[in-house]
């Protein structure tokens, strides 16, 4: 091999391996994150994964929506749990301190937010630096969704969550689609698009639920657990 050439070769080789050593030592701190989340969710108890946009303000319709029903979500028994950060998340957690329920908050590092909002109960404030861990948590330990309109972050959240009932890595829960005027589209599309197309089955429909009333929402959830018995969701 020309000296060039194996020169070249040996800052390759040297740089993957500073990756390598890297990359195992983000094990062990991706390790620490279930660890913790684990650990401090478990001792929570049965709680509502609430996900919805951080950019709805107080007084807007779904943002005061979403506190009725967080308040409504505690005084039959249950937590909450949120991205702690503002708009919806924010008001459900708002919603579970009015009524001194538990609101827990699993904040993600980036570097345009700071903090959970003020809402979270320090007891249940969990920070998490990679997303796939934090979305982990949000699943393990709810009991259903209830999804308000959101962007980006909440598409994501509510399909992984779908995929991992329709595949059978956590079992059939409630999902909670809140505002027809929003989700209607996107209900549409799935009749007309994914179904007639054969790319997920007729019965797919029914793993959510749609409505506008933050009361139904809640009693869709409460009557399907007169029938089960609340417990952690075992995923991946």
């Amino acid at each position: 091999m020309e000296a060039s050439k194996f020169f070249k070769f040996t800052q390759q080789k040297e740089h993957f391996e500073g990756d390598s050593n890297k990359d195992l030592w983000s094990i062990f701190k991706i390790m620490g994150e279930f660890v913790d989340g684990y650990d401090k969710l478990f001792r929570v108890g049965p709680c509502i994964s609430v996900y919805g946009s951080a950019r709805l303000k107080p007084g807007s319709k779904y943002y005061e929506m979403a506190i009725k029903t967080a308040e409504l979500i505690t005084e039959s028994g249950f937590g909450i749990i949120t991205g702690g950060g503002p708009g919806i998340m924010e008001a459900a957690n708002r919603g579970a301190h009015n009524k001194n329920g538990k609101s827990v908050g699993l904040g993600i590092e980036l570097p345009f937010e700071q903090g959970v909002n003020d809402f979270v109960h320090s007891k249940y404030e969990i920070n998490f630096k990679y997303f796939f861990v934090r979305k982990v948590m949000f699943v393990k330990y709810a009991q259903a969704f209830i999804v308000f309109p959101g962007g980006f972050g909440t598409l994501d959240e509510l399909f992984e969550t779908l995929t991992l009932i329709q595949t059978e890595k956590i079992k059939k829960i409630p999902i909670v689609l809140v505002g027809t005027e929003y989700w209607g589209g996107l209900v549409d599309w799935i009749k007309n698009h994914l179904i007639l197309d054969g790319l997920i089955n007729e019965e797919d429909l029914d793993l959510f639920y749609l409505t506008d009333d933050y009361e139904d929402a809640v009693k869709h959830v409460c009557d399907f657990y007169k029938k089960e018995k609340p417990e952690p969701n075992f995923t991946y």
